[in-house]
């Protein structure tokens, strides 16, 4: 039974996404806050991250959108007096949060209880000494290992173990901090970065080349355990598990192995007491059945989300209520509706998961895979067979590759050495090793990938070459194509292997229609959690081809909307589509039609069992989109809420006569294709930025000398590196397209003029038939020339001239209405003096539209859902005008994680995150904001670095440098911007670049941590200027010092803290606003 004296409980939500701590926490938080409302218990959340569902409306009762640190969080709990706190749902964040907060005693001052998992035995598995000692207890083995506080009981340590060893940080998240080490240089190296994370290093054995198997366990606190998941992964020991290739369930134990892990995991987790949820990592060595164990996870991770997806079973909702005292025995499995939460799941599938990276956005980042994770997102196929699975799910990561075979050539020199040092195409180098003609055992010599995994991808090659033998469709056995589709070919592989080349288009279709005039279609088969022992209830689907008939009786009534989900998150597109996804979906439902979701992420809300009506776990790829709506006969398709992936859809589907609700395919095509978009601008007298598309280098000189540099410059065809470039000078110009791509007929390249010192404004809109009925305009702080993914946004905008707002709507009105839009769109301005220019424009949902959304209080989704639904809709009574607060929105960056890449923003964007914070005015927000995203207030005690780009740049910081001196601060410069504070009577200490000479070095203030914050604008970028500063940028990110590379930012920022004491600041919810 549950304790009854809990009426309020105060829930830490993880603040922005980052790579390591994503949208999983999203899933597990919402899930913990359903299972709390339905207890009648009144929640409040912390957590920042404007763009996420569990900060929306009608989630949790009071929401602050504040750091998630122990300072605020104390001031919470002293304002809203709750009587408990659950630490488990907001990753590592809030986890280390809350020991720090039970530590101080500011629990037991409150009187607050924490629910689940006692706080001691948190502190038992992530302080490595006290583990080892607790699993000594019960003796099971861990990995050999030393906790050390100094670099030289490090170098001792490892001495003693024998390298090669491995440095980790502890109290950190996805391996931060974390690597290998042959010997005692690469040692000393990695343990001065750790000790920057953490105070406590730990120095252990690597056992590089085991087995990493992992389960999911859940506790009640009467002592009853139940093993939720098991799961395996596919690259061996020395790949982070987030970066990992992951199948579940596993596939290579055997019966005996998995008991036995098992049975060691119901011990651990009874052994240190842990209420709820928890994941245990083993290393395993499947030649003499050795195990160690790697590390428990008190709290809700990456891969009980992934479970959760996998099993139906789901985890988050389970522990929370587990937290408020119920046994396992009280609750139901709230996905089959049947069975009690007691049961553990059977799976007769195999699911698969794969990461997503996005290396190729950062300058100079190392691509090889380790013990720290890299990856920003995850993608999680269902199929009946590991092979169906693992195709599926490498179309889905969305790099451009069709699956394991029939790819465009990869271009390796040394597959040996390819093989043996895993980057984050190795997968594809197996493939290819395959068809060079190396065996199974030599690339599991080569890779330690278990034989068995090996073999399934073999028997894909095979499969191909045996369709590379036909050369026309009609001549190829019905048996072939079977055996393809059960092993996850796809119509596109097909098409390749068998037609060789032409208009890949239409061949897919030409496959698509030979297959259905045979009856080869898929099945549609149900996730029942006990494999078929009960009947499931929930519509919680997959597509395969293994499988005779279809688990969903089909109405045909056309009252279903299907909308498109968003895919992996990724650079670019991630929480705020689904926050979008999410919100269409509850509309459609209240509207009264069925809602149906195609999705494949299983970090997210939008792919939780119950958010809509149906749900396909399966790939949003054109011929599997065209499959579902075969068997759906829907009312209609949105494509506007899930970012890019459904966008570039619209037209094929509407070429098959889908009815695409709201804005017309033909209208997204005018709005996505330059030339229609810029000759429609012309028309209606537009201003935009002089470009051109030109196809040889003659042509580019002779427009670069009509517009002049800088100019940005995006080649229509990207090989892997930059997409985007601003280059401003001829030389830069030449070296970037030789880079690109060589400019020619076929690959054109877009060159258009880059306007300096411009102010970049965005308009967030929704219309109906071409009239806008709500919309929403906000400013950048920083200069065009930041991505706006990337930059830190204001709204209600604070300093726009009145003219330029009424110019924006004009413009807007007239786009609006010659498009004849019906849905959401944002359309993105530059604004120099008072002359306005047109950028670009998107037809569907932007990632600002939550953070409009919650600033202003008016849901534009579920405005535009109606819209598109055909229903009528009135214009809201207030707008941007009566709001007398101010919303910031932060970037969150994840540079730490990237070895070797530049921190610098530029017109790629390379955010992975964000937060939105609210104050009474701008320093009050931007404060907020930035603590948030982890900038931290300088200490008094210590210095402030200041190199600062141009001359202009320079004076727009000398307010700022005032500021600091007044507030007394004590300031390094490097030469010309210690030259300008001198003259301006602002005393600094000079310091020396790395490479000049001099005392004190700049490098060496870093190092001896006697400098807080460190500010360091390029003057442009060019190679050699981005190298002047790149070790001052690198070293400031990996010994952990807030750093900023932009002047607008960096003053307004040091003009906040300057200004406002943290101890003034207001501690309002979202709903006292």
């Amino acid at each position: 039974m549950k304790e009854n004296n809990i009426k309020k409980v105060l829930l830490l939500g993880s603040g922005a996404l980052k790579i390591g701590e994503a949208g999983e926490f999203d899933y597990s938080g919402s899930q913990a806050l359903k299972a709390l409302k339905e207890e009648g218990i009144h929640t409040v959340l912390i957590n920042p991250n404007i763009a996420t569902v569990q900060t929306s409306e009608g989630v949790a009762d009071r929401i602050y959108f504040l750091p998630v640190t122990p300072y605020f969080v104390e001031k919470v709990i002293e304002k809203e007096r709750p009587d408990g706190i659950m630490l488990a749902f907001g990753g590592q964040t809030a986890l280390n949060c809350g020991v720090e907060l039970y530590k101080e005693g500011v629990f037991g001052k409150y009187g607050v209880e924490v629910l689940g998992t006692p706080v001691q035995a948190i502190i038992d598995t992530e302080d490595r000494e006290i583990f080892v000692q607790k699993l000594n207890e019960i003796n099971v083995k861990t990995i050999r290992s030393e906790a050390v506080e100094n670099a030289a009981d490090a170098r001792r340590a490892a001495a003693e173990l024998g390298y090669p060893v491995i440095v980790r940080a502890a109290y950190a998240l996805g391996g931060l901090g974390s690597g290998f080490c042959d010997n005692e240089d690469e040692l000393n190296v990695l343990v001065e970065k750790a000790f920057s994370f953490s105070p406590q290093v730990l120095v252990e054995k690597s056992l590089r080349g085991w087995k990493e198997v992992e389960y999911e366990v859940v506790r009640d606190r009467f002592d009853n355990c139940i093993t939720v998941c098991n799961m395996e992964n596919f690259d061996p020991l020395g790949i982070h598990t987030g970066e990992s290739i992951v199948i579940a369930p596993s596939q290579t134990l055997t019966n005996s192995e998995y008991h036995k892990l098992r049975e060691l995991a119901i011990r651990i987790i009874r052994h240190i007491g842990i209420v709820g949820e928890c994941n245990v990592q083993y290393a395993f060595d499947p030649e003499s059945e050795d195990y160690r164990v790697i590390e428990v996870n008190a709290r809700l991770s990456r891969s009980s989300a992934l479970a959760s997806k996998a099993t139906g079973y789901p985890l988050a909702f389970v522990a929370a209520k587990l937290g408020l005292g119920y046994g396992l025995f009280d609750l139901k499995n709230s996905v089959t509706q049947t069975t009690s939460a007691f049961f553990e799941p059977a799976l007769d599938y195999v699911v698969c998961k794969i990461p997503r990276w996005d290396l190729g956005k950062f300058h100079g980042v190392s691509r090889e895979l380790g013990s720290s994770m890299k990856s920003v997102g995850e993608v999680m196929a269902i199929g009946r067979t590991f092979e169906e699975a693992i195709q599926k799910g490498l179309r889905m990561i969305g790099q451009g590759m069709h699956g394991f075979v029939e790819n465009k050539e990869l271009v390796i020199d040394n597959i040996d050495k390819a093989l043996h040092e895993p980057t984050d195409k190795r997968i594809f180098v197996i493939s290819k090793a395959m068809r060079a003609g190396y065996t199974v055992d030599q690339i599991h010599e080569l890779t330690r990938i278990d034989r068995w995994f090996l073999d399934k991808l073999h028997n894909i090659v095979r499969t191909a070459d045996e369709l590379e033998k036909y050369n026309q469709l009609e001549a190829l056995p019905l048996d072939l194509l079977k055996q393809a589709k059960r092993e996850g070919f796809s119509d596109f592989q097909i098409a390749r292997a068998v037609l060789k080349g032409g208009d890949m288009d239409a061949n897919i279709l030409r496959v698509r229609l030979f297959r259905k005039s045979h009856g080869v279609v898929p099945v549609v088969k149900q996730i029942d959690t006990l494999a078929a022992e009960y009947p499931a209830q929930t519509n919680y689907l997959y597509l395969t081809y293994s499988g005779t008939e279809n688990d969903v009786h089909y109405l045909g009534d056309h009252r279903s909307v299907v909308v498109l989900g968003s895919g992996a998150y990724r650079i670019g597109s991630s929480v705020e589509f689904d926050w979008c996804g999410v919100n269409a979906l509850n509309t459609i439902r209240k509207e009264g039609y069925r809602s149906v979701m195609i999705n494949y992420n299983p970090e997210t809300v939008s792919t939780d069992y119950d958010m809509c009506d149906r749900l396909y776990f399966d790939e949003l790829t054109f011929e599997r989109v065209l499959d579902i709506l075969d068997l759906e006969n829907p009312h209609g398709v949105i494509v506007s809420t899930g970012g890019q992936i459904p966008n570039n859809l619209a037209l094929k589907l509407a070429d098959q006569g889908v009815n695409i609700l709201g804005t017309s395919a033909k209208s997204i095509d005018n709005a996505e294709d330059r030339n229609k978009f810029s000759a429609m601008c012309d028309r209606l007298g537009i201003d935009q930025p002089a470009w051109r598309e030109l196809t040889s280098m003659d042509d580019i000189n002779e427009f670069i000398e009509e517009v002049g540099f800088p100019v940005l410059v995006r080649p229509s065809y990207v090989l892997s590196g930059a997409a985007m470039n601003v280059c401003s000078n001829h030389d830069e110009l030449v070296r970037f397209l030789e880079l690109a791509a060589n400019v020619s007929k076929k690959h054109p390249v877009v060159v258009s003029q880059f306007i300096e010192h411009a102010k970049e404004v965005e308009m967030d809109a929704v219309a109906d038939k071409g009239e806008i009925i709500a919309y929403a305009i906000s400013e950048h702080i920083e200069f065009a020339g930041v991505h706006s993914g990337d930059a830190t946004i204001q709204f209600p905008p604070q300093k726009l001239y009145m003219e330029t707002i009424r110019r924006v709507k004009r413009i807007s009105k007239l786009i609006a209405k010659e498009l004849n839009i019906s849905g959401p769109f944002n359309i993105q301005f530059l604004a120099k003096e008072n002359a306005i220019k047109v950028i670009e424009c998107n037809l569907r949902a932007s990632r600002s539209f939550p953070f409009i959304s919650k600033v202003l209080k008016i849901n534009f989704i579920d405005l535009a859902t109606r819209i598109m639904l055909g229903l009528p809709v009135e214009k809201p009574h207030h707008t941007l005008f009566d709001i007398d607060y101010v919303g910031i929105k932060a970037s969150q960056f994840s540079f730490s994680r990237l070895q070797k890449a530049d921190p610098v923003l530029g017109v790629d964007m390379v955010s992975t995150g964000e937060v939105g914070c609210l104050g009474n005015d701008t320093d009050c927000a931007i404060l907020k904001a930035m603590i948030s995203v982890g900038q931290r207030i300088p200490d008094k005690n210590k210095g402030i670095l200041l190199s600062t780009g141009t001359a202009k740049q320079k004076i727009d910081m000398l307010a700022a440098a005032e500021k600091l001196h007044e507030k007394g601060y004590k300031l390094y410069a490097t030469g010309g911007t210690h030259k300008m504070l001198v003259s301006n009577g602002i005393p600094s200490t000079l310091v020396a670049w790395p490479g000049e000479e001099g005392a004190p070095q700049a490098l060496d203030l870093l190092h001896k941590k006697e400098i807080d914050l460190v500010v360091n604008i390029p003057k442009n970028l060019t190679v050699g200027e981005l190298d002047n500063g790149y070790k001052i940028r690198r070293a400031a990110i990996d010994l952990n010092i807030p750093l900023i590379t932009n002047s607008r930012l960096a003053s307004a920022f040091i003009s906040a803290f300057c200004e406002i004491d943290l101890d003034t600041l207001e501690i309002k919810s979202w709903e006292e606003y």
